[in-house]
Protein backbone atom coordinates (compact mmCIF):
# COMPACT_ATOMS: atom_id res chain seq x y z
CA UNK A 1 0.00 0.00 0.00
CA UNK A 2 1.44 3.45 -0.65
CA UNK A 3 2.37 5.13 2.32
CA UNK A 4 0.35 8.11 1.49
CA UNK A 5 -2.87 6.02 1.77
CA UNK A 6 -1.70 4.84 5.25
CA UNK A 7 -1.34 8.30 6.49
CA UNK A 8 -4.96 9.40 5.47
CA UNK A 9 -6.64 10.99 8.46
CA UNK A 10 -3.74 12.60 10.29
CA UNK A 11 -3.08 16.07 10.56
CA UNK A 12 -0.07 18.25 11.27
CA UNK A 13 2.58 15.68 10.26
CA UNK A 14 5.73 16.91 9.66
CA UNK A 15 7.34 14.91 6.76
CA UNK A 16 11.09 14.39 5.73
CA UNK A 17 11.24 11.76 2.54
CA UNK A 18 9.02 10.49 -0.26
CA UNK A 19 5.23 9.58 0.76
CA UNK A 20 4.49 7.99 -2.48
CA UNK A 21 6.77 4.63 -1.72
CA UNK A 22 5.02 1.25 -1.36
CA UNK A 23 4.91 -0.02 2.48
CA UNK A 24 5.03 -3.90 2.59
CA UNK A 25 3.76 -3.77 6.65
CA UNK A 26 3.03 -2.22 9.46
CA UNK A 27 5.28 -2.74 12.28
CA UNK A 28 4.97 -1.16 16.23
CA UNK A 29 7.67 -3.71 17.42
CA UNK A 30 11.48 -3.04 15.79
CA UNK A 31 12.30 -7.36 15.76
CA UNK A 32 8.88 -7.66 13.43
CA UNK A 33 10.17 -5.51 11.06
CA UNK A 34 11.15 -7.04 7.81
CA UNK A 35 12.24 -5.17 3.94
CA UNK A 36 9.84 -1.99 2.73
CA UNK A 37 7.54 -1.94 6.59
CA UNK A 38 6.58 1.37 8.25
CA UNK A 39 7.90 1.16 11.49
CA UNK A 40 5.78 3.08 14.39
CA UNK A 41 7.30 3.70 17.36
CA UNK A 42 5.85 4.52 20.89
CA UNK A 43 7.27 5.43 24.07
CA UNK A 44 5.38 2.85 26.36
CA UNK A 45 5.60 2.27 30.47
CA UNK A 46 8.58 -0.03 29.93
CA UNK A 47 10.27 0.51 26.93
CA UNK A 48 10.85 3.11 24.26
CA UNK A 49 10.47 2.42 20.93
CA UNK A 50 12.57 5.50 19.63
CA UNK A 51 15.33 3.62 20.72
CA UNK A 52 14.89 0.80 18.37
CA UNK A 53 14.69 3.23 15.31
CA UNK A 54 18.01 2.28 13.87
CA UNK A 55 17.23 -1.35 15.01
CA UNK A 56 14.11 -1.21 12.68
CA UNK A 57 15.82 0.39 9.69
CA UNK A 58 18.73 -2.30 9.70
CA UNK A 59 15.45 -4.97 9.51
CA UNK A 60 14.88 -3.17 6.86
CA UNK A 61 12.25 -0.28 7.06
CA UNK A 62 11.64 2.21 4.25
CA UNK A 63 9.70 4.12 6.66
CA UNK A 64 9.72 5.64 10.26
CA UNK A 65 6.80 7.32 11.96
CA UNK A 66 7.92 8.81 15.14
CA UNK A 67 7.00 11.22 17.71
CA UNK A 68 8.05 14.73 17.69
CA UNK A 69 9.25 14.79 21.53
CA UNK A 70 11.29 11.86 21.66
CA UNK A 71 13.56 12.73 18.46
CA UNK A 72 16.15 14.33 18.28
CA UNK A 73 17.84 16.32 15.70
CA UNK A 74 20.96 14.19 15.95
CA UNK A 75 18.30 10.74 15.58
CA UNK A 76 17.11 12.82 12.52
CA UNK A 77 20.37 12.90 10.90
CA UNK A 78 21.46 9.42 11.90
CA UNK A 79 18.33 8.04 9.84
CA UNK A 80 19.46 9.92 6.88
CA UNK A 81 17.51 10.68 3.45
CA UNK A 82 16.99 7.42 2.08
CA UNK A 83 14.51 6.88 4.47
CA UNK A 84 10.93 8.64 4.59
CA UNK A 85 10.60 10.03 8.66
CA UNK A 86 7.07 11.19 9.58
CA UNK A 87 6.88 13.65 12.85
CA UNK A 88 3.22 13.55 14.58
CA UNK A 89 2.05 14.81 18.33
CA UNK A 90 0.81 11.45 19.39
CA UNK A 91 2.42 7.83 17.42
CA UNK A 92 0.02 5.98 19.92
CA UNK A 93 -3.20 7.74 18.46
CA UNK A 94 -1.80 7.59 14.49
CA UNK A 95 -0.54 3.92 14.77
CA UNK A 96 -4.54 3.24 15.67
CA UNK A 97 -5.35 5.32 12.40
CA UNK A 98 -2.57 3.91 10.47
CA UNK A 99 -4.01 0.51 11.18
CA UNK A 100 -7.24 1.70 10.42
CA UNK A 101 -6.13 2.28 6.88
CA UNK A 102 -3.67 -0.22 6.48
CA UNK A 103 -6.75 -2.76 7.19
CA UNK A 104 -8.82 -1.02 4.90
CA UNK A 105 -11.24 0.16 7.68
CA UNK A 106 -12.87 -3.47 8.53
CA UNK A 107 -15.16 -1.79 11.16
CA UNK A 108 -17.09 -0.06 8.77
CA UNK A 109 -18.05 -2.60 6.79
CA UNK A 110 -20.04 -4.75 9.77
CA UNK A 111 -21.78 -3.56 13.20
CA UNK A 112 -19.35 -3.18 16.06
CA UNK A 113 -20.72 -3.12 19.59
CA UNK A 114 -18.99 -2.03 22.43
CA UNK A 115 -18.61 -2.96 26.18
CA UNK A 116 -17.16 -0.97 28.38
CA UNK A 117 -17.56 -0.64 32.63
CA UNK A 118 -15.61 -2.10 35.65
CA UNK A 119 -16.90 -5.44 36.06
CA UNK A 120 -19.58 -7.87 33.54
CA UNK A 121 -17.43 -7.03 30.38
CA UNK A 122 -16.76 -10.41 29.49
CA UNK A 123 -20.38 -12.03 30.66
CA UNK A 124 -22.23 -9.38 28.74
CA UNK A 125 -20.23 -9.78 25.26
CA UNK A 126 -20.59 -13.78 25.33
CA UNK A 127 -24.39 -13.54 26.31
CA UNK A 128 -24.62 -10.85 23.44
CA UNK A 129 -23.18 -13.27 21.37
CA UNK A 130 -25.23 -16.43 21.92
CA UNK A 131 -28.15 -13.77 21.74
CA UNK A 132 -27.26 -13.39 18.29
CA UNK A 133 -26.31 -16.62 17.15
CA UNK A 134 -29.81 -17.67 18.08
CA UNK A 135 -31.13 -15.38 15.33
CA UNK A 136 -28.15 -17.20 12.91
CA UNK A 137 -26.38 -14.18 12.97
CA UNK A 138 -22.18 -14.70 12.40
CA UNK A 139 -20.74 -13.08 15.45
CA UNK A 140 -17.21 -12.08 16.34
CA UNK A 141 -15.89 -11.59 20.22
CA UNK A 142 -12.76 -9.99 21.28
CA UNK A 143 -12.44 -9.66 24.82
CA UNK A 144 -10.47 -10.30 27.96
CA UNK A 145 -10.67 -14.41 27.35
CA UNK A 146 -10.10 -14.79 23.58
CA UNK A 147 -10.99 -13.45 20.33
CA UNK A 148 -13.66 -16.12 18.76
CA UNK A 149 -15.55 -16.09 15.58
CA UNK A 150 -18.89 -17.97 16.44
CA UNK A 151 -17.81 -20.18 18.97
CA UNK A 152 -14.12 -21.07 17.61
CA UNK A 153 -11.54 -19.63 19.02
CA UNK A 154 -9.26 -17.84 17.17
CA UNK A 155 -6.88 -16.10 19.25
CA UNK A 156 -5.66 -15.43 22.87
CA UNK A 157 -5.36 -11.87 24.27
CA UNK A 158 -2.99 -10.19 26.06
CA UNK A 159 -5.08 -7.57 26.92
CA UNK A 160 -9.08 -7.07 27.36
CA UNK A 161 -8.36 -4.75 24.37
CA UNK A 162 -5.84 -5.95 21.67
CA UNK A 163 -3.67 -3.21 20.54
CA UNK A 164 -4.25 -1.14 17.97
CA UNK A 165 -2.74 -3.36 14.59
CA UNK A 166 -3.33 -6.25 16.38
CA UNK A 167 -7.17 -5.24 16.59
CA UNK A 168 -7.46 -3.97 13.00
CA UNK A 169 -5.82 -7.69 12.00
CA UNK A 170 -8.20 -9.29 13.90
CA UNK A 171 -11.37 -7.32 12.40
CA UNK A 172 -10.24 -7.56 9.00
CA UNK A 173 -9.95 -11.89 9.61
CA UNK A 174 -13.54 -11.25 11.03
CA UNK A 175 -14.63 -9.26 7.90
CA UNK A 176 -13.04 -11.97 5.24
CA UNK A 177 -14.87 -14.30 7.44
CA UNK A 178 -17.96 -12.32 6.73
CA UNK A 179 -19.16 -11.41 10.75
CA UNK A 180 -22.02 -9.69 10.23
CA UNK A 181 -21.54 -8.24 14.19
CA UNK A 182 -18.64 -7.59 16.52
CA UNK A 183 -18.83 -7.83 19.70
CA UNK A 184 -15.36 -6.92 22.25
CA UNK A 185 -14.84 -5.44 25.32
CA UNK A 186 -13.78 -1.71 25.43
CA UNK A 187 -11.29 -1.29 28.67
CA UNK A 188 -10.69 2.06 29.92
CA UNK A 189 -6.77 1.98 28.94
CA UNK A 190 -7.83 1.35 25.24
CA UNK A 191 -9.33 4.49 25.19
CA UNK A 192 -7.15 6.51 26.62
CA UNK A 193 -4.50 5.35 25.09
CA UNK A 194 -6.18 5.38 21.45
CA UNK A 195 -6.34 1.79 21.07
CA UNK A 196 -9.67 1.75 19.26
CA UNK A 197 -9.07 5.01 17.53
CA UNK A 198 -10.92 5.14 14.12
CA UNK A 199 -12.78 2.11 15.03
CA UNK A 200 -16.44 2.70 13.78
CA UNK A 201 -18.86 1.87 16.94
CA UNK A 202 -22.83 1.58 16.30
CA UNK A 203 -23.54 0.58 19.72
CA UNK A 204 -21.98 1.12 23.10
CA UNK A 205 -22.81 -0.44 26.24
CA UNK A 206 -21.82 0.79 30.02
CA UNK A 207 -22.36 -1.54 32.86
CA UNK A 208 -21.21 0.08 36.12
CA UNK A 209 -18.38 2.45 37.41
CA UNK A 210 -16.51 1.05 40.76
CA UNK A 211 -12.64 2.02 41.73
CA UNK A 212 -10.50 -0.02 40.27
CA UNK A 213 -7.18 0.25 37.87
CA UNK A 214 -6.55 3.44 39.52
CA UNK A 215 -2.28 3.48 39.84
CA UNK A 216 0.34 5.56 38.13
CA UNK A 217 0.66 3.66 35.13
CA UNK A 218 -3.34 3.51 34.67
CA UNK A 219 -5.78 6.33 35.73
CA UNK A 220 -4.13 8.40 38.78
CA UNK A 221 -8.60 9.04 40.04
CA UNK A 222 -11.86 7.94 39.72
CA UNK A 223 -12.73 10.84 37.31
CA UNK A 224 -10.04 10.03 34.78
CA UNK A 225 -11.28 6.28 34.84
CA UNK A 226 -15.17 7.29 34.42
CA UNK A 227 -13.70 9.85 31.36
CA UNK A 228 -12.07 7.37 29.56
CA UNK A 229 -14.95 4.93 29.17
CA UNK A 230 -17.44 7.73 28.29
CA UNK A 231 -14.99 8.53 25.15
CA UNK A 232 -16.64 5.49 23.90
CA UNK A 233 -19.86 6.95 23.70
CA UNK A 234 -18.52 10.17 21.67
CA UNK A 235 -17.70 7.55 19.02
CA UNK A 236 -21.20 5.55 19.26
CA UNK A 237 -24.34 6.39 17.61
CA UNK A 238 -26.64 4.62 20.10
CA UNK A 239 -25.64 3.75 23.83
CA UNK A 240 -27.09 1.62 26.80
CA UNK A 241 -26.42 2.39 30.26
CA UNK A 242 -26.86 1.36 33.50
CA UNK A 243 -29.43 3.60 35.21
CA UNK A 244 -28.45 1.98 38.96
CA UNK A 245 -24.60 3.33 38.29
CA UNK A 246 -24.55 7.09 40.17
CA UNK A 247 -21.32 7.09 37.50
CA UNK A 248 -22.93 5.77 34.46
CA UNK A 249 -26.50 7.16 34.50
CA UNK A 250 -24.75 10.50 34.06
CA UNK A 251 -23.56 9.73 30.28
CA UNK A 252 -26.21 10.64 29.04
CA UNK A 253 -25.64 14.40 29.50
CA UNK A 254 -22.49 14.07 28.48
CA UNK A 255 -22.76 12.69 25.31
CA UNK A 256 -25.36 14.40 23.31
CA UNK A 257 -24.39 13.37 20.16
CA UNK A 258 -25.11 9.67 21.17
CA UNK A 259 -28.89 8.53 22.01
CA UNK A 260 -28.71 6.82 25.12
CA UNK A 261 -31.44 4.39 26.28
CA UNK A 262 -31.16 2.87 30.26
CA UNK A 263 -31.56 -0.45 31.94
CA UNK A 264 -31.84 -1.04 35.43
CA UNK A 265 -33.44 -2.71 38.57
CA UNK A 266 -34.36 -0.27 41.00
CA UNK A 267 -34.18 3.39 39.40
CA UNK A 268 -36.83 4.05 36.33
CA UNK A 269 -35.21 2.85 33.63
CA UNK A 270 -36.63 1.98 29.44
CA UNK A 271 -35.93 -1.55 30.40
CA UNK A 272 -36.45 -2.35 33.62
CA UNK A 273 -36.24 -5.80 35.54
CA UNK A 274 -39.03 -6.50 37.75
CA UNK A 275 -40.03 -9.63 40.23
CA UNK A 276 -36.02 -11.33 40.39
CA UNK A 277 -35.65 -14.85 42.28
CA UNK A 278 -32.04 -15.59 42.73
CA UNK A 279 -31.10 -19.46 43.35
CA UNK A 280 -27.35 -20.82 43.92
CA UNK A 281 -28.37 -22.11 40.52
CA UNK A 282 -29.79 -19.66 38.37
CA UNK A 283 -31.38 -16.15 38.12
CA UNK A 284 -34.62 -14.98 37.12
CA UNK A 285 -36.78 -12.15 36.21
CA UNK A 286 -39.79 -10.62 34.44
CA UNK A 287 -38.88 -8.08 31.74
CA UNK A 288 -40.70 -6.21 28.93
CA UNK A 289 -39.51 -7.32 25.54
CA UNK A 290 -41.56 -6.08 22.81
CA UNK A 291 -45.27 -5.28 23.76
CA UNK A 292 -44.83 -8.31 26.29
CA UNK A 293 -43.54 -9.23 29.68
CA UNK A 294 -41.81 -11.92 29.55
CA UNK A 295 -40.12 -14.40 31.81
CA UNK A 296 -36.38 -14.41 31.65
CA UNK A 297 -34.18 -17.59 33.23
CA UNK A 298 -30.43 -17.25 33.16
CA UNK A 299 -28.39 -19.47 33.93
CA UNK A 300 -25.40 -17.24 36.02
CA UNK A 301 -26.57 -16.93 39.32
CA UNK A 302 -26.86 -13.16 40.93
CA UNK A 303 -28.18 -10.00 40.93
CA UNK A 304 -25.43 -8.76 38.96
CA UNK A 305 -26.80 -11.49 36.31
CA UNK A 306 -29.65 -9.66 35.59
CA UNK A 307 -27.69 -6.07 34.82
CA UNK A 308 -25.83 -8.22 32.08
CA UNK A 309 -28.66 -9.98 30.86
CA UNK A 310 -30.54 -6.74 30.46
CA UNK A 311 -27.56 -5.16 28.36
CA UNK A 312 -27.34 -7.59 26.19
CA UNK A 313 -31.24 -8.03 25.60
CA UNK A 314 -31.28 -3.97 24.68
CA UNK A 315 -28.46 -4.64 22.11
CA UNK A 316 -29.85 -8.09 21.26
CA UNK A 317 -33.23 -6.26 20.54
CA UNK A 318 -32.05 -4.29 18.32
CA UNK A 319 -30.68 -6.87 15.51
CA UNK A 320 -34.36 -8.19 15.79
CA UNK A 321 -33.92 -10.73 17.97
CA UNK A 322 -37.35 -12.03 19.85
CA UNK A 323 -38.25 -13.12 23.10
CA UNK A 324 -37.78 -16.95 22.62
CA UNK A 325 -34.07 -16.76 21.00
CA UNK A 326 -33.13 -14.30 24.26
CA UNK A 327 -34.76 -16.88 26.49
CA UNK A 328 -33.37 -20.02 25.40
CA UNK A 329 -29.46 -18.42 25.20
CA UNK A 330 -29.58 -16.70 28.24
CA UNK A 331 -30.81 -20.29 30.36
CA UNK A 332 -27.77 -21.89 28.79
CA UNK A 333 -24.93 -19.16 28.79
CA UNK A 334 -22.01 -20.28 29.90
CA UNK A 335 -18.99 -18.10 30.36
CA UNK A 336 -15.40 -19.56 31.61
CA UNK A 337 -14.60 -18.31 34.85
CA UNK A 338 -17.69 -15.71 34.99
CA UNK A 339 -19.64 -17.12 38.02
CA UNK A 340 -18.94 -20.18 35.83
CA UNK A 341 -20.53 -23.23 38.13
CA UNK A 342 -18.87 -27.11 37.76
CA UNK A 343 -21.26 -29.70 37.18
CA UNK A 344 -19.61 -32.32 39.37
CA UNK A 345 -20.63 -35.83 40.65
CA UNK A 346 -21.25 -34.80 44.43
CA UNK A 347 -23.70 -32.51 43.46
CA UNK A 348 -21.76 -29.09 45.42
CA UNK A 349 -22.19 -26.01 44.27
CA UNK A 350 -18.65 -25.02 43.20
CA UNK A 351 -18.32 -21.45 41.03
CA UNK A 352 -14.90 -20.49 39.90
CA UNK A 353 -14.94 -17.03 39.62
CA UNK A 354 -12.59 -14.27 37.69
CA UNK A 355 -12.42 -11.98 41.39
CA UNK A 356 -8.84 -11.06 41.79
CA UNK A 357 -9.58 -7.44 43.49
CA UNK A 358 -11.19 -5.95 46.30
CA UNK A 359 -13.95 -4.44 44.69
CA UNK A 360 -14.41 -7.99 42.75
CA UNK A 361 -14.37 -10.38 45.39
CA UNK A 362 -16.86 -8.03 47.60
CA UNK A 363 -19.33 -8.21 44.99
CA UNK A 364 -19.46 -12.12 44.53
CA UNK A 365 -19.11 -12.80 47.98
CA UNK A 366 -22.00 -10.54 48.97
CA UNK A 367 -23.87 -11.49 45.88
CA UNK A 368 -23.03 -15.55 46.69
CA UNK A 369 -24.15 -14.52 50.43
CA UNK A 370 -28.01 -13.27 49.84
CA UNK A 371 -28.95 -16.87 47.92
CA UNK A 372 -26.79 -19.64 50.02
CA UNK A 373 -28.41 -21.64 52.19
CA UNK A 374 -25.55 -22.87 54.10
CA UNK A 375 -21.82 -21.52 54.07
CA UNK A 376 -19.52 -19.40 52.19
CA UNK A 377 -16.28 -20.98 51.54
CA UNK A 378 -13.81 -18.79 49.99
CA UNK A 379 -10.48 -20.22 48.59
CA UNK A 380 -8.66 -17.67 46.93
CA UNK A 381 -4.67 -16.20 46.76
CA UNK A 382 -3.49 -12.90 45.33
CA UNK A 383 -0.60 -12.53 42.02
CA UNK A 384 2.99 -12.24 42.57
CA UNK A 385 4.50 -8.88 41.38
CA UNK A 386 1.23 -6.79 41.36
CA UNK A 387 -0.44 -4.74 43.66
CA UNK A 388 0.76 -5.69 47.72
CA UNK A 389 -2.04 -3.02 48.98
CA UNK A 390 -4.37 -4.88 48.04
CA UNK A 391 -3.80 -8.32 49.63
CA UNK A 392 -4.49 -7.03 53.08
CA UNK A 393 -7.65 -5.68 51.85
CA UNK A 394 -9.11 -8.64 49.73
CA UNK A 395 -8.01 -10.73 53.22
CA UNK A 396 -10.41 -8.56 55.32
CA UNK A 397 -13.03 -8.65 52.77
CA UNK A 398 -13.44 -12.71 52.85
CA UNK A 399 -12.89 -12.50 56.73
CA UNK A 400 -15.76 -9.94 56.60
CA UNK A 401 -17.86 -11.76 54.24
CA UNK A 402 -17.27 -15.55 53.53
CA UNK A 403 -17.93 -18.00 56.51
CA UNK A 404 -14.68 -20.10 55.86
CA UNK A 405 -11.56 -18.94 53.72
CA UNK A 406 -8.84 -20.52 52.31
CA UNK A 407 -6.25 -18.56 51.87
CA UNK A 408 -3.84 -20.21 48.99
CA UNK A 409 -1.74 -19.32 46.08
CA UNK A 410 -2.77 -17.31 42.96
CA UNK A 411 0.26 -16.62 40.09
CA UNK A 412 2.81 -15.97 42.41
CA UNK A 413 4.70 -15.25 39.19
CA UNK A 414 8.61 -14.28 41.17
CA UNK A 415 7.61 -13.59 44.28
CA UNK A 416 7.50 -16.25 47.66
CA UNK A 417 3.96 -17.72 47.34
CA UNK A 418 3.99 -18.64 51.34
CA UNK A 419 5.02 -14.06 52.11
CA UNK A 420 2.15 -13.35 49.68
CA UNK A 421 -0.45 -15.68 51.58
CA UNK A 422 1.12 -13.82 54.87
CA UNK A 423 0.51 -10.87 53.51
CA UNK A 424 -3.40 -11.43 52.63
CA UNK A 425 -3.30 -13.52 56.50
CA UNK A 426 -2.85 -9.68 57.75
CA UNK A 427 -5.82 -8.34 56.60
CA UNK A 428 -8.18 -11.61 57.85
CA UNK A 429 -6.65 -10.99 60.96
CA UNK A 430 -8.63 -8.75 61.26
CA UNK A 431 -11.79 -9.70 61.06
CA UNK A 432 -13.33 -12.87 63.19
CA UNK A 433 -14.04 -14.43 60.50
CA UNK A 434 -12.69 -18.42 60.29
CA UNK A 435 -9.78 -19.10 57.87
CA UNK A 436 -6.73 -21.42 57.50
CA UNK A 437 -4.08 -21.39 55.09
CA UNK A 438 -2.79 -23.49 52.76
CA UNK A 439 -0.17 -22.14 49.68
CA UNK A 440 -1.01 -25.48 47.46
CA UNK A 441 -4.09 -24.06 45.49
CA UNK A 442 -5.02 -28.21 44.30
CA UNK A 443 -4.47 -28.98 48.26
CA UNK A 444 -6.91 -25.47 49.41
CA UNK A 445 -9.29 -26.28 47.09
CA UNK A 446 -9.22 -30.31 48.03
CA UNK A 447 -9.90 -29.27 51.59
CA UNK A 448 -12.83 -26.74 50.80
CA UNK A 449 -14.37 -29.66 48.59
CA UNK A 450 -13.92 -32.15 51.50
CA UNK A 451 -15.42 -29.73 54.48
CA UNK A 452 -18.32 -28.63 51.91
CA UNK A 453 -22.10 -29.98 52.04
CA UNK A 454 -24.63 -29.37 49.54
CA UNK A 455 -26.18 -26.24 50.93
CA UNK A 456 -22.81 -24.58 51.33
CA UNK A 457 -20.78 -22.75 48.24
CA UNK A 458 -17.22 -22.88 47.56
CA UNK A 459 -15.84 -19.64 45.04
CA UNK A 460 -12.85 -20.43 43.71
CA UNK A 461 -11.73 -16.64 42.85
CA UNK A 462 -9.01 -14.81 41.05
CA UNK A 463 -7.94 -17.31 38.70
CA UNK A 464 -11.03 -17.39 36.24
CA UNK A 465 -10.70 -18.97 32.92
CA UNK A 466 -7.02 -18.66 33.18
CA UNK A 467 -6.03 -22.60 32.24
CA UNK A 468 -2.60 -22.06 34.19
CA UNK A 469 -0.43 -21.09 37.40
CA UNK A 470 2.71 -18.83 36.72
CA UNK A 471 5.32 -19.58 38.82
CA UNK A 472 9.20 -18.35 38.33
CA UNK A 473 8.10 -16.70 35.00
CA UNK A 474 6.78 -20.57 33.90
CA UNK A 475 3.35 -21.37 33.05
CA UNK A 476 2.03 -24.45 34.29
CA UNK A 477 -1.19 -26.30 33.40
CA UNK A 478 -3.98 -25.25 35.73
CA UNK A 479 -7.65 -25.83 35.02
CA UNK A 480 -9.60 -25.12 37.75
CA UNK A 481 -12.75 -27.25 35.99
CA UNK A 482 -10.65 -30.03 35.57
CA UNK A 483 -8.85 -30.04 39.28
CA UNK A 484 -12.18 -30.19 40.84
CA UNK A 485 -13.63 -33.20 38.69
CA UNK A 486 -10.53 -34.98 39.47
CA UNK A 487 -10.28 -34.13 43.06
CA UNK A 488 -13.94 -35.16 43.68
CA UNK A 489 -13.10 -38.35 41.39
CA UNK A 490 -10.08 -39.42 43.40
CA UNK A 491 -12.38 -38.84 46.42
CA UNK A 492 -14.99 -41.19 45.55
CA UNK A 493 -12.84 -43.94 45.15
Amino acid sequence: MELKNILIGLEDLKVKGNLGIDINSVQSNSKKVEQNDLFVAIKGFESNGHEHIMEAIENGAKAILAQEDQISKSMIKEIGDNITLILTKNTRYALAIVACNYYQNPSRKFKLVGVTGTKGKTTTTFMIRDILQKRGIKVGLIGTIASYIGNEKIANSENTTPESLKLQEIFSVMLKEKCEVVVMEVSSQSLKLDRVAGCDFDIGVFTNLSEDHISPKEHPDIEDYFNSKVKLFKMCKKGFVNSDDIYTSSVAKMVPNCSITTFGIDNHSDLLAKDITVTNQYVDFKVKIGDKNERVKVSIPGRFSVYNSLAAIAVATQFGCGSEEIKEALLSIRVPGRSELVDNKLGLTIMIDYAHSPSSLEKILSSVKTYTRGRVICVFGCGGDRDKNKRPMMGEISGEVADYTIITSDNPRTEDPTQIVKDVEEGIKKTKGKYECIVDRVEAIKKAISMANKNDIIILAGKGHEQYQEINKKRYPFDENKIVNDIIDEMMN
